[in-house]
Parts: structure tokens; sequence; C-alpha cells
């Protein structure tokens, strides 16, 4: 646990008092434009300059490691929100409640998400889960409604898959996002993290298996990204897709077309379609300069504002965390209702593992690809509960 100490040692460098830093994964130019657009605005408001550090997003955490044993870190992180119980249990984070932040409107589910063993840690902008996106056109032509249960998932599927075209598309790649995209069928299935190999978690790896002998999934999705995904389904090679929010822009930038959006299907009707929380949380690292976090949590205040979110949320077409924000982003993008829906139930993937998330993601990874390639669910998913376990 390298941070604890550094982290807690206090500033190493010399700062300039009214410039403060973000360290966040804005890479992309539209998502670094519109946060620096947003500390621009709250830098006016609280008479200070806000400066944006964006790396890779798989760099975010070994960066902020590496500086806080240098004692040179910024001022707010912005982690995943899957990353952060790591940066929290070594210490090396400030409790943002003590510095005046208030979670009286956002969802339980989503203030999980920001916290580690009970301490809210991250104020989160925006919020992304899964759904199921279709063509419209092509379920039209086929003369088939948009499936809501495991059953009619699978026979629509099996009825859309044809040619070079298949019934749905999904992410089963060895990395998170194979695992970010079974979470909704293990969860609504009754499944658990803390308990991978049983019955409901093998049922619903099962369930995956059986879409896979119907010819309804390509045998490449064990290779495939969430961002493979979504090339395939506007390539035209798949009816349906699991995905996200974030693709919206590329799926609009074709204007031929039509998709529409729905929650993922459940095992039963009248079941909770549970999909995973996803994003980043701001964070401001225990540096021990008081005065310095005491703004550190004003900014990260302000960027997390309703108003903020609502314009975070407009332009990269996710779901305010705050929920009077989230009603107005309802009325103002009608086609993307039921992924506020999704979002109200959602799970964070880190509530009860915290930390150890990652080996349970890890040791999921692998299950898929063996489950996926002829070894059974159950056996593969005892594999998986023994290094989740083991650490191995």
């Amino acid at each position: 646990m390298l941070v604890a100490g550094a982290a807690l040692a206090g500033c190493g460098q010399q700062r300039d008092a009214d410039t403060y830093t973000v360290m966040n994964s804005s890479t992309d130019e539209s998502y670094h434009r519109w946060d620096a657009e947003a500390m621009a605005r709250c830098g006016k408001e609280l008479g200070v300059t806000i400066e944006q550090q964006s790396v890779p997003a798989a760099q975010v955490m070994t960066k902020a490691l590496r500086m806080a044993s240098s004692k040179s870190l910024p001022d707010i992180v912005q982690f995943d929100a899957s990353e952060m119980p790591t940066f929290a249990d070594a210490g090396g984070l400030v409790d943002l409640r003590t510095l005046g932040l208030s979670t009286d409107d956002i969802p339980d589910g989503i203030v999980d998400f920001g916290s580690y063993k009970g301490t809210y840690y991250g104020a989160a902008r925006s919020v992304n889960t899964l759904a199921l996106f279709y063509n419209k056109d092509v379920l039209d032509q086929a003369g088939v409604e948009v499936p809501t249960t495991w059953a009619e998932l699978r026979a629509t599927a099996q009825k859309l898959t044809r040619g070079k075209q298949y019934g749905l598309a999904l992410s089963a790649g060895g990395a998170e996002d194979g695992v970010f995209q079974f979470t909704p069928f293990m969860w609504s299935n009754g499944g658990d993290e803390t308990d991978l190999d049983g019955p409901k978690v093998v049922e619903a790896l099962d369930y995956w298996k059986g879409l896979l002998k119907d010819r309804s999934l390509s045998k490449s999705t064990v290779n495939w990204t969430q961002a493979d995904v979504n090339d395939q389904f506007m390539a035209g090679n798949a009816a349906m897709m699991i995905n996200g929010p974030w693709q919206v822009e590329t799926l609009n930038s074709d204007t031929s077309l039509h998709w529409g959006i729905a929650p993922i299907p459940v095992p039963r009707a009248g079941d909770d379609s549970v999909g995973p929380l996803g994003g980043a949380v701001l964070t401001v690292p225990n540096t021990g300069d008081e005065a310095r976090e005491k703004t550190a949590g004003k900014i990260v205040a302000c960027l997390a504002s309703e108003k903020e979110q609502l314009t975070y949320a407009l332009n990269s077409w996710m779901v305010p965390a705050n929920a009077k924000a989230a009603a107005v982003w309802r009325e103002k993008v009608p086609e993307l209702d039921s992924l506020a829906d999704q979002v109200a139930v959602a799970r964070s993937r880190t509530a009860k593992l915290g930390a150890g998330w990652s080996s349970v993601s890890l040791a999921l990874q692998s299950a898929f690809q063996s489950a996926l390639t002829g070894q059974s669910s159950e056996t593969a998913l005892k594999r998986a509960q023994q290094r989740a376990t083991s650490g191995n």
C-alpha cells in the first residue's frame, strides 16, 4: 500500500495558490473540451484557475500512485469508480462530506458507487449503464416485438439470425468490458459476485452459452470489446446489441440507421433489470494541505452541481447522477428514457467487494473464455471462485 504514507505526508512541492489541477481520462477531444469549459465556468465562480491534466484511462491509477509517492498529487483526481476503492483503501482520499458535499439528491446506488466502506469519497457527475439497442427497421421487417424476457430474447435473436447478420452482439472478451456486460445477466437472475459458482451465476452463463449454441451470437464474441460490438451493429452484422450510451454519438453519425433502446431483458417477466453502474467519480486526494483540500471540495461540488451535471450529461448522452437533473434530462432526451430507468436500479460493481472486485473481474474473464469455448459453465465458474478467493 505504497500510497498511504506518501499521500498523508503532505505536499512535496510548492503550489500556485490560485491554480488547481484536475487529473482525468478525458483524452477524447470532445470530452476534453466539455471538461475544460466546465472548469472555466467553475473557476470563474470560485475565483481560481482550474487546469485539466488528461491521461489515458488505463494510466490514471498508476500515475496517481506514482504522484502520491513523490508527493505531487493533483488537487482532484477523476477515477473510474471501479478503481477508486483501491486508492481509498490506501488512505489516499478525503471524505467529501467533511468538505461540505451533500448526497441529498443522489440515489442510494450512486452514493454507493462513490463510496468505500460507507465513506463518500467520489462525486459522480454522470453515470451510465447498459441497455438493449435494436435496429428498428430489421425488427419491423421481421415482424417481431422488442424482447423483454430471456425466453423472448433467445427466440427473437434466433429469428433475426440470417446470412451474415447475427441476432445479437455482446462483449464476452477477456477484459472488464465482458464482465460489465455479464453483470446484468448475473444480477437480474439473483446471482452474486461473492458466490461465482452459485447456481444463479451458472444459469446466467449457461444462458450466454445457449445464445452461442443457437448461432445467435458470433463465435468472435469472446474477443469483442464494447466498441467492436458497436461496429458490428452499425455494419448491419447484428440486429440487436448490448451496449451503453457512450456509443450514441457514433450511432447518430449514420443517419440511415434507425435504432431504438430498451431495458436488458430479464429472466422472468416482472423481474428488475439490474445493470452495472459505470462512469467516473471526482475525488480529493489526501495531500495534508487542508486549505487546498477545502477549495478542491468546492471545485468538485461545482463540477458535480445540478446545472453542470445536466450540461455534461446532454453533451455525453450519460445520465446525470443528481435525481433532479436526471428528471430534466429525461424530458430533453426521451429516446433514452429506458436508460434512466436502468440507472435507477443499477448497482455498483465494487459496492460489496471494494478493492476485491478486481480479483473477481479477472476470474470471470477467464471463466467466459473457458465456458464459451467448450467447458461447462459449472466447471469454469468453480475455477473462477477459487481464483477470486485465492487471488491467483
